[in-house]
């Protein structure tokens, strides 16, 4: 099923790219009217297409495949304003589609709200919030949508490695069929995002990852087992992990805005996307602004690299093996990557117009 590429591969573009790609934006800018141009120098794009399809209610990429992720679809639709309600929707056997309305803080500190299979977690609008708690999938949990939500601060003051505790923002150990889209991360202690233990058929789309330290890891695992789609999110203000892939058996990232990097003068664990162990990793017109090492592979991994760009980074670009063809899996649409930093801003985190 892999389709092996020529050893030779693409570097980095290190502006808006040929007049082909230049004029492909400029033709989007006309049809959408964002606006000016960005600050990082991407033509903005898109107010109204593009609305229609980055708020799509079905799973694109590996999340898509071999039955596809509904989450709670065709179960009852509730709403929920309390810790206890959401726990308890959260963890019952049956299908929900379990609406967050406003704010609810998770006590103790760091509590867990353990999420079943066939779930979907979705805040309405731009209200829906979890504070200093986790979602928690259990090993064996499967078809489980979490969307549009808030997820902020059970980070621990002075504590900048959380080597002592495990509170995640979303954490899921050996699940199937998640999709994680349009939420925003923040301030949280350790990973905002672990998607851990052999999880297969995985997208994380159009979110936000601010404000942290390790923010999104993948892997955990001997086994080469995870199959995910990573595209249209925001990494900005964070340190590492974004993501790090570990044991991946395929990782197909696309389209990804990585900025204004959480810099603290560390050499090595100051980074953008990392292909670690056997990993086989496929970057594709994703935008770098202001990162140490963008992208770099472990000896043993592979990472192919094509389209993006570049701007005021240093150290790693790491480049090499044939990793894997993402279209043998399933079709998509990239973006210019000229055009990232504009959409990615606009159209990532929570939206108004979903869970409505």
């Amino acid at each position: 099923m892999t389709h092996l590429h020529d050893k030779h591969l693409p570097g980095p573009e290190r502006g808006p790219g040929p007049g082909r790609i230049l004029a492909t934006v400029i033709g989007l800018v006309a049809a959408l009217g964002l606006g000016a141009v960005g600050e990082a120098g991407a033509a903005p794009v898109d107010r109204a297409a593009a609305t229609v399809n980055r708020l799509s209610d079905r799973a694109h990429g590996f999340a898509s495949l071999a039955g596809g992720t509904t989450g709670g679809e065709g179960g009852e639709v509730v709403t929920v304003t309390d810790q206890a309600s959401l726990e308890k929707y959260a963890a019952a056997e049956e299908p929900y589609v379990i609406r967050v309305a406003g704010t609810i803080k998770a006590e103790p500190f760091g509590a867990n709200v353990v999420v079943a299979s066939d779930k979907t977690i979705i805040g309405v609008g731009t209200e829906g919030e979890l504070v200093q708690g986790e979602f928690h999938l259990n090993p064996g949990t499967h078809n489980v949508i979490i969307r549009n939500l808030t997820i902020r601060d059970s980070a621990i003051e002075g504590n900048w490695d959380c080597k002592d505790t495990d509170f995640d923002g979303i954490q899921m150990d050996s699940v199937h069929h998640v999709w994680v889209d349009h939420n925003r991360f923040s301030r949280i202690c350790d990973g905002q995002l672990d998607i851990r233990k052999d999880s297969e058929y995985i997208t994380v789309s159009s979110n936000q990852f601010t404000d942290n330290n390790k923010t999104f890891g993948i892997g955990w695992t001997p086994n080469v087992t995870t199959q995910i789609t990573i595209d249209h999110n925001w990494f900005r203000n964070t340190k590492q992990r974004n993501p790090s892939a570990d044991n991946c058996a395929y990782a197909h990232l696309y389209n990804n805005y990585v900025s204004a990097q959480l810099a603290d003068g560390d050499p090595v664990w100051t980074y953008g996307n990392w292909s670690r162990g056997r990993t086989k990793m496929v970057i594709e017109n994703s935008y770098y602004d202001g990162v140490q090492h963008p992208y770099q592979a472990d000896s043993t991994a592979e990472l192919v690299q094509r389209g993006s760009i570049l701007r005021n980074t240093t150290g790693r670009q790491d480049a090499w093996g044939a990793a894997f063809d993402p279209k043998d899996f399933y079709s998509y649409r990239l973006d210019p990557a000229a055009a990232v930093p504009a959409l990615v801003t606009r159209f990532s985190g929570p939206q108004e117009q979903l869970g409505r």
